[in-house]
Order: C-alpha cells, then sequence, then structure tokens
C-alpha cells in the first residue's frame, strides 16, 4: 500500500478505496468465472476441479477432494524467467 500511494501521489484513504475497489472487482469477475486478463502482469481463469482422493502427509489417512473450482494464474511475458543468451 505504501508504494501505491508514493507513486500516485493520492492520499492514503483514497488509495485504500482504490485497492479495495479493485479485489472487489477481481473476486467478483473470478466468482462469475470470467477470465481476468492483466496486461503485462499475467491472466487468471477459472477452471473446473475434479474429485480425487489425497493423503494427509503426517497420518497417511485418506481424504477425499471435492468436485468445485479453482482459479489458476498465468504470468505475462514479463514476469517469466528469461533465458540467458550465449549459454
Amino acid at each position: 500500500m505504501k508504494r501505491l500511494i508514493e507513486r500516485s501521489g493520492v492520499s492514503r484513504d483514497k488509495a485504500e478505496l482504490v485497492y479495495e475497489a479493485f479485489l472487489h472487482s477481481l473476486k467478483g469477475a473470478l466468482a462469475r468465472g470470467d477470465r481476468i486478463e492483466l496486461r503485462g502482469f499475467g491472466v487468471f481463469t477459472v477452471r473446473p476441479r475434479k474429485t480425487g482422493v489425497a493423503r494427509n502427509p503426517k497420518t497417511g489417512e485418506a481424504a477425499q477432494i471435492p468436485t468445485g473450482r479453482v482459479v489458476r494464474f498465468k504470468p505475462g511475458k514479463e514476469l517469466q524467467p528469461r533465458e540467458k543468451s550465449g549459454e
């Protein structure tokens, strides 16, 4: 939040309002299953999750994974690691 305030030059209250509105908008779009593309950053998508069986690492007990939806993130080109040239 501090960097947002410094870079934008707005008050802390206004910066918090913008930040909360932005997150609220993202959450709403993901809840509807929309695809969110932030140019230069990446893409958020909602995918179905299959049912399955997992194991508790401590006890080894089997646990059922219910079907549902999960959010996936694919980073944009600017966030992906770059290969070193000449190697």
